[in-house]
């Protein structure tokens, strides 16, 4: 049995803040509703809604800027990471989508890990990379990744000679 239902915040699986979307009565019951995530869909919730669109648009504007500014800070430089390798450029590890994540939040770039798509979901050789990034309202970033070896056995052989 399905559950008209109006999302007060914006939840990942169902849509964003003001969507009007039909989920399962139960979900809605013992998860949306008592987490505050929706509301159920009434006459007075329409009316409250309608009350709050100008802000909810202006949120939605603020996103899309965001991402847009995002998207270009994104494409701008190559994303460099240091692996020691096996000889053949094989990483002893593997550039993973939290990997990525981190090292974006270190440059100020929120970015969750389930919008980072990795081809074959993870990097595990030495070369240069192109990850896309889901951003808000379907904005996609092509990130480039500089994969580059760091190998303590050829620098520590090297020091030897």
């Amino acid at each position: 049995m399905k559950m008209k239902v109006i999302l007060k915040q914006d939840y990942a699986s169902l849509g964003e803040e003001g969507d009007i979307k039909e989920v399962a009565a139960g979900y809605a019951r013992n998860y949306l509703i008592p987490n505050g995530i929706v509301a159920n869909y009434s006459a007075h919730a329409v009316n409250e809604l309608t009350k709050r669109q100008h802000i909810i648009a202006r949120k939605k504007a603020e996103k899309a800027k965001e991402a847009r500014s995002h998207k270009e800070k994104l494409e701008a430089e190559a994303l460099v990471f240091h692996f020691a390798s096996g000889e053949k450029g094989r990483l002893f590890g593997a550039v993973t989508p939290a990997t990525i994540a981190e090292e974006l939040a270190k440059k100020g770039m929120s970015i969750e890990k389930k919008f980072i798509d990795i081809p074959n979901h993870s990097i595990k050789e030495v070369g240069e990379f192109e990850v896309k990034v889901r951003l808000y309202a379907g904005e996609v970033a092509n990130l480039k990744i500089n994969v580059q070896s760091n190998n303590p056995v050829q620098e520590s052989a090297e020091a030897n000679n």
